[in-house]
């Protein structure tokens, strides 16, 4: 019944989130990541040291989540291997993420949060969230709603973390 109402309450908020702006992570220490992509290789958020990493909280349900993902992969390939996308997918059977990759391909990795451990670590409490990790692994700037990353604001924030 529990995870029904949180479930409920991420598809409320999901739905209202539009236009986000990120703002300085004001979050404490940065939580662990060790996720395992849909390929069954785990992907450990320390293993990025040195590279700017953007962790996206997601859905395939989400359709801000979904209208956001094309822009995060153009940002991510404008970058040449000085950024990182860690796509955190919400509980869903990796059958549905392989589904969605399949419409729409994205050149960044797709990692199962299947017990929703992550999302809670992380205070993803509305879809999508998103995260800028600075290159020493520290979280930087959050965003709750769905971000143009290719806007001038969310490119601003990149550059000044790849510097």
């Amino acid at each position: 019944m529990r995870l029904a109402a949180v479930f409920l309450a991420f598809v409320v908020l999901c739905g209202s989130a539009f236009g986000a702006e990120l703002k300085p992570w004001a979050g404490g220490e940065t939580p662990p990541l060790a996720l395992e992509d849909l390929a069954g290789r785990t992907h450990r958020l320390a293993d990025y040291r040195g590279k700017v990493v953007l962790v996206n909280f997601w859905a395939t349900w989400c359709e801000p989540c979904r209208t956001e993902m094309p822009s995060m992969d153009r940002l991510r390939a404008s970058l040449a291997g000085r950024l990182e996308v860690l796509a955190v997918n919400l509980a869903e059977p990796p059958a549905h993420i392989e589904k969605f990759s399949r419409a729409i391909p994205l050149g960044f990795r797709l990692l199962l949060d299947r017990d929703s451990a992550a999302s809670k670590a992380w205070r993803a409490r509305l879809l999508p969230a998103s995260f800028l990790v600075d290159r020493e692994g520290r979280v930087r700037y959050s965003a709750y709603g769905d971000v143009d990353w290719t806007s001038e604001p969310a490119r601003r924030a990149v550059g000044e973390l790849l510097r």
